[in-house]
């Protein structure tokens, strides 16, 4: 059914993406601890920037024409409201009362953003963009998230 997803390895980098946060918001729902959901919260939010960052800068433009504007629009309208919300959690902790539901408003937004992608845009690049262009496009995606997490671990220590 995703076949898709082993032929595009631009998709591919993407999909792993979505597969870790989801991962990690299932820990958080897991959690018990408020120091354990703030670790995992920021692991979160440094994979979300990490990929939004990939996709707004590299893999949007280059599907946006062949895919269409429509998609594409809504694509950066979640983004943007997911980047509300991850600055708002940013400045939170654990133990205020809207913690968690923004956590969860953003799992929320994120599950809708993911079902879209690989729905809907994921497909539609396969059957629009040559192998070439997406096998190009997928190394230098890895390159420049290989490149935003060293420089978010730097930040971080």
């Amino acid at each position: 059914m995703f076949e898709f997803l082993t032929t595009n390895p631009a998709v591919a980098l993407l999909k792993e993406d979505h597969d870790r946060v989801k991962e990690l918001f299932d820990k958080f729902e897991a959690a018990r601890t408020r120091p354990a959901k703030l670790r995992i919260v920021r692991a979160a939010l440094v994979e979300l920037k990490v990929h939004a960052a990939i996709e707004e800068e590299m893999f949007y433009p280059a599907v946006r024409k062949p895919v269409g504007k429509e998609i594409m629009n809504e694509a950066d309208e979640e983004h943007h409201v997911a980047k509300l919300l991850m600055a708002e959690i940013s400045k939170m902790k654990p133990e205020d009362e809207q913690y968690d539901a923004k956590v969860t408003v953003l799992r929320e937004n994120n599950e809708h953003h993911v079902k879209e992608e690989e729905g809907e845009l994921f497909p539609n690049t396969k059957k629009r963009l040559s192998k070439e262009m997406l096998e190009q496009l997928g190394e230098e995606m890895e390159e420049r998230k290989e490149a935003l997490i060293e420089d978010a671990a730097v930040v971080k220590s």
